[in-house]
């Protein structure tokens, strides 16, 4: 990933006084969290640049709303919001029909918060070119969701509050994701890594 800025002065840039004092309670909130902000817009947009642009505009946007942020309350869901709020705003009323599912959701059994999971078990190694392909081809609501809890390792109530959805759908959700995952590797045409995933999925599964 190229640098986007030296600092967060040169990222955003500033528009009001009020923003320049916010800078260093913010930077100290905001910086450690960058990679991760990238890492997630560059799953959702699938282009680097439109991720720094993303990320860009997050930055600008939560610093300008840094006065509303509530101290002690969790400030990593806060702007992750705000970026996947961001990112909503930029697509069209069309692209965002696109990605609702046509299935109840509700048709989908949730899942108990178990350490782990065969299917989170292959999403840690989201390197593989197939996972990575099988999570791309998620519909947003899906992929964000898979996303935030396997690799950014996000819990359910922090995943519900950055989407802004209950818990019971955050875990009906990730059921979905997980499976859609699982049934597109178990269908790819794939080399020795992939018949190795979809073993240990098959292994792990039976336990």
């Amino acid at each position: 990933m190229k640098s986007i800025g030296s600092g967060l002065h040169e990222m955003v840039g500033f528009e009001t006084a009020s923003s320049q004092d916010a800078v260093p309670a913010f930077e100290e909130l905001a910086m450690p969290l960058f990679d991760s902000l990238y890492n997630f817009a560059r799953w959702l947009v699938h282009n680097s640049n439109d991720a720094e642009d993303l990320v860009q505009e997050t930055y600008l946007k939560a610093l300008r709303s840094f006065a509303s942020f509530q101290p002690g309350t969790n400030f990593r869901a806060w702007i992750f919001q705000i970026l996947r709020n961001t990112f909503l705003s930029s697509r069209s009323t069309l692209d965002r029909r696109m990605t609702v599912a046509v299935d109840s959701e509700e048709d989908f059994p949730a899942l108990t918060a178990t350490a782990a999971t065969p299917e989170s078990l292959l999403i840690e190694r989201f390197s593989n070119d197939a996972v990575r392909c099988a999570i791309e081809q998620l519909p947003v609501i899906f992929r964000e969701v898979i996303l935030l809890c396997d690799v950014e390792d996000a819990s359910y109530r922090e995943i519900a509050e950055i989407l802004s959805i209950p818990i019971g759908t955050v875990m009906s959700r990730l059921a979905r994701a997980r499976k859609a995952v699982r049934d597109s590797l178990r269908c790819a045409d794939g080399g020795p890594m992939l018949s190795h995933f979809s073993h240990q999925i098959e292994r792990q599964a039976s336990l």
